[in-house]
């Protein structure tokens, strides 16, 4: 490692990897530091929608996910109590397919392109602090007992983001409601495009994924997370299943489950301020909701891209514009994500709730596909 850099970026998991893939493009020096392991997985729903796929394929990766066995979704089905309902993607601004990645081949996809790009990569490596000027802005980091000095520093470490906590990044909204969730990995349980069930008081889904694997998750409300699965997650999971949709339980008897089960509690979804004097927060670090509406991946590569341009341009005007896009697109998909997993609404309400987030994902995808190119400009002024 140098000792300074235009940026210098803690994470590499998709927001963190696609950040340093934009800024070393235009030429800018970029360090990426992750306390984890290269090419490993994580939680995630894998689920893109259009405009994570848009972006994909303008930034010249979308092949390499394709490529990689990870099957074309063509339809997503609504299954509620009384009737399914199923939408067929609609080939709009250059996407006819959305896709679900497994985090493990996405991440490090993204995380080669930015390093074949120029960025470096150090991984195993933990931020201990922060270096600061006297007047309170951010210069850089310390890991591993070194000083790493930046013109801006990127926390893009996740839910519990150390970088969000180091500057005392503030709550900007905050959602009431959370799910916790069990999920894991089928082989030989085809799956016609994606499928998110609905019950009263528990929700599914069916995601086709890369390797000829299937993701099937059942989710429920976190204070009956915590009153019913205690340390046998396989037992819970089945009769979760069995609770929502008995004929899912019977496919699955038919199947091959690959992996563990694998759990996640829940967490109230926020959204914190992205950016002051030398530092941004993208990804969930900056903005998270419940994983119910997997919309989380297609959020993080959307500011990956507005902080790239922020970062870019550098003035303040530019850092605005960053903090005002964002939240005007995440607002009411925290709202409505929130309303979703809050479990008290009846099958219309539920319903209403469901057309007006596609409403918003469609207005997401047009706003992205109108973002003007990166350009090779690099002013790096500090983030205010």
């Amino acid at each position: 490692m140098a000792t300074s850099y235009d940026a210098v970026i803690v994470g590499a998991r998709c927001a963190g990897a696609a950040t340093a893939l934009l800024l070393a493009r235009t030429g800018a020096r970029v360090l990426v530091v992750d306390r984890g392991v290269y090419g490993s997985d994580t939680l995630s729903t894998h689920a893109l929608m259009r405009g994570a796929v848009l972006q994909l394929r303008r930034w010249g990766v979308l092949s390499a996910i394709v490529a990689a066995d990870t099957p074309p979704v063509r339809s997503t089905t609504f299954s509620y109590v009384g009737q399914d309902v199923t939408v067929a993607i609609e080939p709009r601004q250059g996407v006819d397919a959305l896709y679900a990645p497994r985090r493990a081949l996405l991440d490090r996809i993204l995380a080669d392109a930015a390093s074949e790009s120029g960025a470096e990569f150090e991984y195993g490596t933990r931020v201990e602090a922060l270096k600061t000027d006297g007047r309170g802005r951010v210069r850089g980091i310390v890991a591993g007992g070194t000083a790493i000095y930046a013109d801006v520093v990127v926390g893009a470490d996740g839910l519990h983001s150390t970088i969000g906590r180091l500057v005392d990044a503030q709550t900007m909204l905050e959602a009431r409601h959370a799910a916790g969730v069990l999920y894991t990995y089928w082989q030989d349980l085809p799956a016609d495009g994606f499928y998110w069930g609905f019950r009263r008081a528990v929700n599914f889904g069916i995601i086709p994924t890369n390797g000829g694997a299937t993701c099937v998750f059942v989710g429920v409300g976190a204070q009956r997370f915590r009153d019913e699965v205690h340390g046998d997650s396989a037992a819970a999971y089945h009769r979760l299943i069995r609770e929502a949709a008995p004929e899912l339980e019977a496919r699955l008897s038919a199947a091959r489950r690959v992996e563990p089960i694998h759990g996640f509690g829940g967490h109230p979804g926020f959204i914190r301020r992205g950016a002051g004097p030398g530092w941004a927060l993208v990804g969930d670090a900056a903005y998270f909701k419940d994983p119910a509406t997997a919309h989380g991946i297609t959020d993080a590569l959307r500011d990956a891209e507005l902080l790239a341009h922020a970062i870019l341009d550098g003035t303040t005007d530019a850092w605005s514009t960053y903090e005002r896009t964002r939240f005007d697109l995440s607002k009411p998909v925290l709202e409505l994500t929130d309303a979703i997993v809050s479990f008290a609404h009846t099958e219309a309400e539920l319903q209403a709730l469901h057309r007006a987030f596609s409403s918003e994902l469609s207005r997401e995808a047009r706003a992205i596909a109108a973002w003007e190119p990166l350009t090779r400009s690099l002013r790096l002024a500090a983030a205010s």
